[in-house]
């Protein structure tokens, strides 16, 4: 073999080594698109909405609003476990979390209001006094 062939062969070669690196290596060093939107700061609000003998209750709809704002911003539903998570901006802030159930005429339904402070997460527990009627 010629060492112009052996030139050029070797070069071929070591092309393909970097180039398989570069590729290689080039997932790593760059973030995707979806990380930069976790790495932002949140608080978590994690609750369980209790029923009128302490037992957790599914499929009960809970509205969250920051505690100046009149219309709720989130709307979530409670879990097979009664269990219900929202994410929210972190911050001095206190939002009212409310199951959206059918009350007696003249009762309030019920509410409670958690304080968050930075990103932090806040465990509530929501009672209620009576069971949701069924649809």
């Amino acid at each position: 073999m010629s060492s112009r062939r052996l030139g050029r062969a070797t070069f071929v070669v070591c092309a393909a080594l970097v180039l398989g690196s570069a590729v290689l290596v080039a997932p790593l060093a760059l973030p995707a698109a979806g990380q930069q939107e976790q790495a932002k700061d949140y608080a978590l609000i994690f609750g369980t909405v209790w029923g009128p003998e302490n037992q957790p209750v599914a499929g009960v709809p809970i509205k969250i609003r920051r505690a100046q704002d009149k219309k709720p911003k989130w709307e979530l539903v409670s879990n097979s476990r009664g269990e219900f998570a929202q994410r929210v901006p972190p911050g001095g802030q206190d939002y009212i979390i409310q199951a959206d159930i059918k009350t007696p005429k003249g009762q309030p339904k019920p509410e409670i209001t958690v304080k968050i402070d930075d990103n932090e997460r806040k465990d509530v527990g929501l009672h209620l006094t009576q069971l949701p009627a069924k649809k």
